[in-house]
């Protein structure tokens, strides 16, 4: 019996080890750990021998630095695109075409990027007689050949600037005395035609997808062939056919999942960065992340026909109200099955929804077998552990793919997933929350891009997975789409408190917690110490509590009151609400805290916000922190104001 006495050693490949700074630039530097295996003593030099697997074989193992650029100014970054070791830093190319427009415009980096041209030859010299003058600018001209084409296949997009397209133009140039017949040329004038010639088809589309981009039934038209731009035709049959709950639910699933694989591959990876997506709300940004606002419609879209079909018709009996429940759950199902988590979600959203979600009798009417099914549907989106349960799902699905067996055909492959896009829009504007743009010296921090580019090459990666389904637009069911009855907020808990009055009991509503989409629900108590309020009049402790609600899109129905089964509220009666949304730093909320309770605005700076933690533990909310992020979503939502320590006033408050 043969002993071998080889042992790999259990070590990570990579190892951190530190930083360098070299002519301005921050350098994180780590060490390669690669196997190498040697040969027996007895082998020949040559290779003449097989390395055997006896007692004489050992391994070897190779250490060698890795340095990629972490921080540096806009000029060293641009000669990185150009100079840097790509066997090194493999990711610094993608990860700068992919996230520069956060920090600077695309102009901008042609300007440093592309050389001049070079000046023409003296009369009678001959070319072949200079093709070896300066071999570093040849270099250097192959390099930026090749971001270029890097650029024109991977973003396009960047370089669309109408009417003239200046960008592309200079880029056209460039690639004409630089690389006149290589294949990056061609791609150049290709696109620059492709803008010019598209530029007024584009601009119309453009105009009606905003038209249309707040209609209940359309997210956007894209292309005329495509199942949500079949908007002319759908119009013809809008007056008249059936309802969308007529169809089976196959064929509603799968036109949901048509739907939402297209707005998803339709899905500019740029749009989701935080610093881009979190201007959406602002005045003036009507047009910023089209795409990404394509699919949100889409989501409320969804959202709001399982409300329209559920509450729309407050004359059914609980029974009928019960089958409209249960296909919608089929309906979720299906979606799973299709591996379309976009529209699960919004289904489940919707169901889970207070205005749904309290009508006890309707859900008691409810067969055990799809109450079951909408309990395991429910978990897959529980928010646990920053959505942990959803996020393994994905990575399961994806790994389908992965572990497909050699030689297998893409058409036997599942298609997608197409996953919620929430997610990916939370962990961007997470990271843009929670690292700088720029370091000290002035510096940009391209770390802090790495990382974004991580979350945008996923998307990308399960963009091209999105392409792989193949269902066919059904017209009638974008119409039925098109024409659900579409309830606000106020009307849908109108309609549900007369279907079932409030008190009216009944204890089968299902027992899960309740999820919608990504809106949380906190409270933040505010008393007053012993003393008088700043107005001079005493106040009951019990009666200064207010409620703020966070909003991020995609939006969901806000609830009132929560449901059997879901967690107690916290005690005490609730005041006014605020809308939080995801822009919203600590100091604002602190003061819109205060102007609820008759407290000086002036007084703001003196407060510091708390969240409260199980076990009495408290986490201090920073000032210049998001509070939407900051918070810990595991804890209850109860937030406290409490008076810093050393303000100048005398008057406190404090938790009751």
């Amino acid at each position: 019996m043969e002993r071998t006495t080889s042992k790999e050693l259990a070590l990570p490949p990579l190892q951190d080890w530190g930083e360098e700074t070299e002519d301005g630039a921050v350098y994180s530097v780590s060490l390669r750990r690669q196997r190498s295996q040697r040969l027996s003593p007895g082998a020949g030099p040559r290779g003449t021998q097989a390395p055997s697997p006896g007692a004489d074989t050992f391994l070897h193992y190779r250490t060698s630095k890795v340095r990629a650029l972490r921080a540096a100014r806009l000029e060293r970054l641009v000669r990185e695109l150009v100079s840097g070791d790509r066997e090194q830093d493999p990711g610094f190319v993608p990860a700068f075409l992919a996230t520069h427009r956060a920090f600077v415009p695309t102009a901008h980096v042609l300007d440093l990027l592309l050389p001049p041209p070079p000046p023409p030859l003296p009369p009678g010299v001959e070319i072949k007689k200079t093709e070896g003058r300066d071999l570093t600018f040849n270099n250097n001209l192959r390099a930026v050949v090749s971001v270029l084409g890097s650029w024109l296949r991977d973003y396009p997009q960047d370089f669309w600037d109408p009417p003239a397209h200046s960008d592309l133009g200079s880029v056209c140039t460039f690639l004409g005395w630089a690389a006149p017949s290589g294949a990056e040329a061609r791609e150049a004038e290709k696109l620059l035609g492709d803008f010019l010639k598209n530029a007024e088809p584009q601009q119309e589309e453009e105009e009606r997808s905003q038209t249309w981009a707040g209609h209940p039934g359309v997210a956007q038209i894209p292309r005329p062939d495509s199942p949500v731009g079949c908007l002319e035709e759908v119009e013809g049959l809008v007056r008249e056919g059936p309802e969308l709950l007529d169809f089976s639910v196959d064929d509603v699933a799968e036109q949901l999942t048509l739907m939402d694989a297209e707005l998803f591959s339709r899905v500019r990876p740029f749009e989701c960065l935080g610093s881009v997506w979190s201007q959406r709300d602002r005045p003036g940004a009507t047009g910023t992340a089209s795409t990404v606002r394509a699919t949100v419609t889409q989501f409320n879209t969804v959202t709001g026909c399982v409300l329209g079909s559920v509450l729309g018709s407050p004359g059914l009996a609980a029974p009928q109200r019960a089958q409209r429940l249960e296909k919608w759950i089929r309906i979720a199902q299906r979606c799973r099955e299709l591996r379309n988590f976009s529209s699960l979600r919004a289904i489940l959203s919707a169901l889970q929804s207070n205005p749904i979600y309290r009508l006890k009798r309707s859900w008691g009417a409810l067969s055990r077998e799809p109450l079951s099914t909408f309990r395991k549907l429910s978990q897959i989106f529980s928010d646990e552990n920053n959505h942990l349960s959803s996020r393994e799902i994905l990575s399961q699905e994806e790994a389908t793919e992965e572990n497909a067996p050699p030689g297998s055909l893409p058409s036997k492959l599942p298609p997608g997933p197409i996953p919620y896009l929430g997610t990916f829009l939370t962990d961007l504007v997470m990271l843009d929350t929670a690292l700088p743009d720029m370091l000290e010296g002035d510096l940009i921090n391209f770390e802090k891009r790495r990382k974004e580019w991580e979350i945008l090459a996923h998307i990308q990666q399960l963009q091209r997975r999105c392409q792989s389904y193949c269902l066919s637009s059904h017209l009638p069911i974008l119409a039925a789409l098109h024409t659900q009855r579409q309830l606000s907020e106020e009307q849908s808990y109108r309609i549900s408190r007369v279907i079932e009055p409030p008190a009216a009991s009944c204890p089968s509503s299902p027992r899960v917690r309740r999820r919608i989409s990504l809106t949380k629900r906190l409270s933040a108590k505010l008393s007053r110490e012993r003393g008088s309020s700043p107005g001079g009049s005493p106040r009951d402790p019990s009666s200064s509590t207010s409620s703020l609600s966070p909003a991020s899109p995609p939006s969901s129905p806000r609830t009132r009151d929560p449901p059997p089964g879901s967690p107690p509220a916290s005690p005490g009666p609730q005041g006014p609400s605020t809308k939080l949304t995801s822009q919203d730093k600590a100091p604002s909320v602190v003061q819109r805290a205060l102007e609820k309770h008759n407290v000086a605005q002036p007084w703001a700076q003196d407060y510091q916000l708390f969240q409260a933690l199980p076990g009495d533990r408290e986490l201090l909310i920073p000032d210049n922190a998001n509070v939407f992020y900051a918070m810990s979503p595991a804890a209850p939502g109860d937030f406290v104001l409490r008076r810093k320590e050393g303000a100048r006033h005398t008057t406190s408050v404090s938790p009751a």
